[in-house]
């Protein structure tokens, strides 16, 4: 097992270069004979927005307990705003902020109330606790709802709260697990200017996960994970150019018969998803009409698209994650998660 230094060293790279807020080599999570990650590497730089992308039950949540230091590595390493997740836990803790996918708010208590137990909990200094209360308040638009029940708050406000929360004792890391699930796009692109504008003025580093393809364009670069592995890792534009063709999709009542027949007519590999057949090709647009013309296979609708993160999803597992989510809920029992955080403070 390599030492700090040496991780550090490694993550450092050239010389001037910040070492990473995140660095990790090798992480494996086994739980019995389950595999859930299955030895990930990657770094996230300072300031950086670093998106999960995958179906549920890809391994981004596990990854992020063992990040914050909620689960144990069963193999590997991995260190947060430079401490290392097992050996140096209390510090990793002290400099992240969580935002968890289930609510974790107490709703009979005000905003201001759920502020201040979370700062009494982290142990910030008496003084500091009303300034900077404002300040986060402020920042994602609840001052003046501050005294209010949260019971009384929309979703949206919330999630707003939540992410307020999760600033309040200053974290150099911010773990958003889906943060805007079950949010109408509204209220999920008002929660994206809010996290837009917190990066700018906090120089804050995000780690989010999400399944929703819209959310990872915010990111930086994404990791698109599947069956406990990354399989790609790239900025959004990087990736979705690396695909290099559009994507047809057509309606029919035999699929398997249109499936078959663009084998033999073109050449073109086809698979069903969301409902449709779905293939790439150079030049869609122009396809289209050779495809009326010559596949024996009544059409009864087809659509163009430019490339998008479910083509590139598609393009490196083989379906979309929607079709990959069918059959897998992969709840996340974040109130017990919160409990081993505040039971494990000292």
């Amino acid at each position: 097992m390599r030492t700090s230094t040496e991780l550090q060293a490694d993550g450092a790279g050239s010389a001037g270069r910040q070492p990473p807020a995140i660095l990790v080599r090798g992480l494996v999570k086994r739980f019995d004979e389950v595999e859930a990650v299955r030895g990930v590497d990657f770094e996230v730089a300072p300031g950086e927005v670093f998106g999960f992308l995958g179906p549920n039950g890809a391994g981004k949540t596990t990854t992020i307990n063992m990040l914050c230091t909620l689960a144990k590595p069963t193999a590997g390493e991995a260190r947060v705003a430079g401490y290392d997740v097992v050996r140096e836990r209390d510090d990793v803790r002290r400099n992240i902020g969580l935002v968890f996918q289930d609510q974790t708010l107490d709703s009979y208590m005000t905003g201001a109330q759920n502020l201040r137990l979370h700062a009494e909990l982290y142990g910030l200094q008496k003084d500091l606790v009303a300034p900077r209360m404002r300040q986060v308040l402020e920042m994602v638009g609840l001052w003046e709802r501050k005294d209010s029940p949260v019971g009384t708050y929309s979703g949206g406000m919330r999630r707003r709260l939540e992410i307020a929360r999760g600033m309040m004792h200053s974290p150099r890391v911010l773990f958003l697990d889906e943060p805007t699930i079950g949010l109408d796009p509204q209220t999920r692109r008002s929660i994206w200017n809010y996290i837009a504008e917190l990066r700018e003025r906090e120089e804050i580093t995000i780690f989010m996960t999400t399944h929703y393809m819209d959310e990872a364009e915010w990111c930086d670069r994404i990791a698109i994970m599947d069956h406990g592995e990354i399989v790609a890792l790239d900025a959004p534009q990087t990736l979705k150019a690396e695909v290099g063709t559009d994507r047809v999709s057509i309606q029919t009542d035999d699929n398997a018969a249109a499936i078959s027949a663009l084998a033999d007519r073109f050449g073109i590999e086809a698979r069903v998803a969301d409902g449709a057949v779905t293939f790439g090709v150079p030049g869609g647009e122009e396809f289209v009409p050779r495809l009326f013309a010559e596949l024996d296979v009544p059409i009864q609708g087809v659509s163009v698209s430019r490339p998008t993160l479910d083509d590139v999803f598609m393009s490196y597992t083989g379906s979309t994650i929607r079709d990959a989510e069918e059959g897998d809920p992969g709840k996340y029992r974040s109130r017990m998660m919160m409990q081993m955080i505040h039971g494990g403070r000292r």
